[in-house]
């Protein structure tokens, strides 16, 4: 009983950083400068249709979620993160968007088993540390016959690139964790998800980004937008000259992935699959 309670503490110790790294910075617009039209690609991908019922796990400001519900669908976003669902709620309002926001965690959703037609999640269920658990959720909460629709960063992408490059400066993960890129390989999803789904497509696209003017512009807008990135950076601001080398490698690693035309291709694993009956 001491070591179940000693796990569970060490759990909500977890969700609490989590949260607390999500709610760093300014994600949602982040969100809307940088990769707004993902979750209309991956809505498009399940083949949401008016009337179903939708659920977008670790929906964040509802990159998905909101898409899914101008194409009619019933459609609830949850995420462990309240400052992005409140975000949420506002560009929906500005939208004219009507769906249900709930704080949620998507390695135990309070939901019913089989209770949505899609179950979605957009660059969002990739960041939950323990894969498994969150993929079994996935499965659960969908009905028999209902899509799993994906979309995440793929290891060798920009982004899967982005979290390689800052690994050695961060605090190690918890114990359990996996990498968030891991999501964007087919085999690990194929893997996680098993003999409970049939029908599975995937493909890699890439979103294009023109957004930083060059190498630095991109480390610079990271630091102060993007949650992990802030998190690392806070981890070793008492050593400036990890700082300078971290500073370094960020600029480094976008001006590789920066071609002659000034435009990055971010690479993402697309995958939709339909639960088994």
């Amino acid at each position: 009983m001491i070591e179940q309670t000693d796990a569970m503490e060490i759990d909500r110790a977890v969700k609490t950083r989590h949260r607390q790294m999500w709610a760093l910075g300014d994600y949602p617009a982040l969100a809307e400068e940088i990769i707004p039209e993902l979750g209309a690609i991956l809505v498009r991908a399940a083949g949401v249709e008016p009337g179903d019922r939708v659920l977008d796990v670790a929906a964040g400001t509802g990159n998905a979620a909101i898409p899914a519900a101008l194409a009619g669908a019933s459609v609830l976003a949850s995420d462990l993160t309240p400052e992005l669902l409140a975000a949420g709620r506002a560009l929906a309002a500005e939208r004219g968007a009507e769906l249900e926001w709930q704080q949620a965690d998507a390695e135990a959703l309070p939901y019913a088993d089989g209770e949505f037609d899609s179950v979605l999640s957009c660059v969002g269920v990739m960041f939950a540390p323990r894969h498994q658990a969150s993929a079994d959720e996935l499965v659960r909460v969908c009905r028999p016959g209902g899509t799993i629709g994906l979309l995440n960063w793929t290891p060798e992408g920009f982004i899967g690139q982005l979290f390689a490059t800052m690994k050695p400066y961060a605090p190690p993960p918890p114990p359990g964790a996996q990498p968030p890129p891991l999501w964007g390989s087919e085999e690990h999803v194929r893997a996680l998800l098993g003999d409970r789904v049939t029908d599975v497509v995937t493909r890699r696209q890439t979103v294009l980004v023109d957004r930083f003017a060059g190498p630095d512009a991109f480390r610079d807008y990271f630091k102060t937008h993007y949650g992990p990135t802030i998190s690392v950076y806070r981890a070793i601001a008492g050593d400036p000259e990890r700082v300078a080398a971290l500073d370094h490698d960020l600029a480094h690693l976008a001006r590789r992935h920066t071609p002659d035309d000034g435009v990055m291709r971010w690479e993402y694993l697309l995958l939709t699959a339909h639960k088994c009956g």
